[in-house]
Order: structure tokens, then sequence, then C-alpha cells
């Protein structure tokens, strides 16, 4: 019986300073007066401001949004008709005549073509030009000029790698997608879609590398800037996976051809229905460049330019005196005594990539050009007239 009582004194005892904790007035029942409980308080709801967090995030975000409410009108979808999936990409309105532009890969082989515009108009469409270099194509569609909301080119010679840009366009045919990244590299090249009489493929250049997302469907669709200008048009990803339909997946490499590539073809697709690409007549290792290794076996004491493994015979560069590689070397393929281009009308050539930017975005057939050579550790200069693509 000791022990319960203690136990029982120590309940009452917890339950005074518990209760200690929460005093209020309690009703007086001698008095017999009707008191009501005390009321808690509802807390306050907390609300955080973006601004009060990061005072630029909520500008940024703003500008995004009127971003791609000013752009997006002039964003199309593009599939063949009858081949549902088949084609389907993107492109934007690129003058107030109707003219769309695209890539060639998207409407390759199309006879019948569907554009859907953000609205929910829909159209047919006619290819009214293609170009296999650029991986272009332009389309023609009849639509009330409420509908054409050609978007603003930017120059994409002023992008700077780490700026931000954004991607709008249909991937796996999701109307009106928006994406972000930067510029990761400027001045790539690729092979064009189109062969040589050997075999081999022209080389395009002046090509954007960016990792924002771009998958299948975003094909044709405008790279922007910050400022809603185009500076490229979205072309091709390099990925080593797939999803479970077999479509690449987007690994942050994406390329777009630069938007003054657009400038200086579009408008003769549309006036002459096609464009015709200077010509030097060179072939320059995988790539573009060489490694250390290689360069220590040529001989090489610079670790920078454009080296000729090859001048096609009757070409400009060969009617200019410019020279491939020709005797053996102890590496198996590479040639050695090539001219090594180090720069192009005074301008530094780093890379394979540098003059082909140069030459596509300056340049047409029949101009004239200066190029500094390093041949036998010594440097010459060679005036050539550029040729067009055969």
């Amino acid at each position: 019986m000791r022990n319960i009582k203690i136990v029982v004194v120590t309940v009452i005892l917890a339950l005074s300073m518990v209760a200690c904790q929460f005093t209020y007035n309690a009703p007086s029942m001698a008095q017999g007066a009707a008191q009501s409980l005390p009321t808690l308080a509802a807390p306050t709801p907390m609300t955080i401001s973006v601004s009060a967090v990061n005072p630029n995030l909520e500008a940024d975000q703003d500008r995004l949004v009127r971003l791609y409410d000013a752009v997006s009108p002039g964003v199309v979808l593009i599939q063949q008709i009858g081949e549902i999936g088949s084609g389907l990409g993107s492109g934007f309105v690129f003058n107030s005549d109707g003219y769309v532009v695209t890539n060639y890969h998207v409407v390759e082989g199309a006879t019948d073509l569907e554009v859907d515009f953000p609205s929910g108009f829909k159209t047919r469409g006619i290819v009214k030009a293609i170009d296999l270099d650029s991986d272009l194509a332009v389309i023609k569609v009849e639509a009330p000029a409420d509908q054409l909301f050609p978007l603003t080119l930017g120059d994409s010679d002023q992008t700077k790698v780490g700026q931000t840009v954004v991607a709008i366009g249909n991937p796996f045919g999701l109307n009106g997608t928006m994406t972000m990244g930067i510029i990761s590299a400027k001045g790539r090249t690729m092979d064009s879609l189109r062969q040589t009489e050997d075999g081999s493929y022209f080389s395009t250049g002046d090509i954007l590398q960016t990792d924002a997302s771009i998958n299948p469907g975003n094909s044709g669709g405008p790279l922007l800037n910050l400022n809603g200008e185009v500076v490229g048009l979205n072309r091709s990803i390099r990925t080593t996976g797939t999803n479970s339909d077999g479509d690449p997946v987007n690994s942050g490499i994406g390329f777009a051809v630069s938007v003054n590539i657009l400038k200086r073809v579009v408008p003769v697709l549309i006036e002459q229905g096609s464009y015709d690409y200077p010509y030097l007549g060179i072939s320059t290792p995988p790539g573009g460049d060489l490694s250390l290794l290689e360069r220590e076996e040529l001989g090489l004491t610079t670790t920078s330019g454009a080296y000729l493994i090859e001048v096609l015979a009757g070409s400009p560069a060969d009617k200019a005196g410019l020279v491939g590689g020709h005797a053996a070397t102890r590496i198996r393929g590479l040639l050695g005594g090539g001219d090594l281009i180090i720069a192009v009308d005074g301008r530094p050539v780093r890379v394979f990539g540098d003059l082909m930017s140069y030459i596509m975005t300056n340049k047409s057939p029949g101009d004239s050009i200066v190029v500094r050579v390093i041949r036998n550790n010594e440097e010459k200069e060679f005036a050539l007239t550029l040729g067009k693509r055969p």
C-alpha cells in the first residue's frame, strides 16, 4: 500500500507541474458564472517570397516567361501526313510571307506536310528548297497574317560559351516545350548530309554546341538567347543511350546550325531554290585535330592549326599550291609533309572548325582568301580563289 501511495503522489505532482505551464484564469464555480475556455489563435501562414530568397531569381523567372510568351507563337510542329511520328519535328516562322525554316532531315522524302501552329491552326506545307550541306529546309505555308509571327534573328558570332540559351520545340510531339541550358562550345564541325564523289561527306561548320535538352522532335526548332533572338537551329544530339522505343536520349550534347549560316543561306534558298557553298578541296584528320604524339611525329613545332592530310587534285587549294600529306611516318595512316594552316585572312586558325566557320559565314564561291601555313617549319602565305562544292 505504501508503494501505491507513492506512485499516486508522483502522478499528481507531475500533472501539477504540467498544468503550471499552461495557466489561465479558472472559472469560479462558487459564483456559478459561465465562462468560456481560452481560444488558441490560428497560426499565421508562412509565405516565402521568391525575391526574398534571391532577389534576382524572380526577375530571371519573369524574363523567361515573357520570352516564351513572345516567341512560342512563331514555333510550329511539322510532320509528314500519313506517316504519324515519321519526320516529326519543329520549325519556326522565318518571315511574314509564310516561309518556315526547319531541318532537311525532318522533311526528307516528304510529299505532303502538316504544319501545326500553337494557336491550334493547322495547314499544309510545301517544301520550297532544301540544303543538305547544313541540313536546312524551307517550307511554304498558306496562313492568315495573324498566325504568322516571324522570329527575330540574332548574331551567333556574338554568343559566348557559358551564355544562357533556351530551346523551344516539340520533343516526342509534346508541343511548345521549352528547355534551358548554355552554349557549351562554338565552331564545331559535323558531316553534312551530302556525299562527295568518293563516297565520303562534305563538312559543315559554325555549329553551336549546347546542353539545353534537345530530343527527337526538337529538330528544326529555334535556339534562342535571353533577348528572344534566334542564335541557332537545333539539329541533332550526340548520345549513346536510347529509350524503350529506340529513340535517342538526350545526354547534354546537342548541336545547332548557327543563325549566321541561316541568315546567309535561307534568303538564297527562297529566291533561287539552292545555295552554293565555298569549296577548298582539302581533307583534315578525323575530328579536325592531331594528338600531341602525331604532331611530334610530323615534326610540327606548334600545337594548333589545321593539318592537311590531303589536297584534292584540281581543287582551289591545289591550284593555289597547298600541299597535303605525302611522306610515310611511323604512325599507320598518317602521312607527313602536309601544310599546317595557322591563319586565314589574318584570323588565327586553332582547329579546322575555325577555318570552316569563317569561310561558311563570310565567303562565297569566287571570293578570294589568303591562308598562312607552316611548311618545313617555315611560314608561307597563299592566295586562293574559292570554288563551289561539286
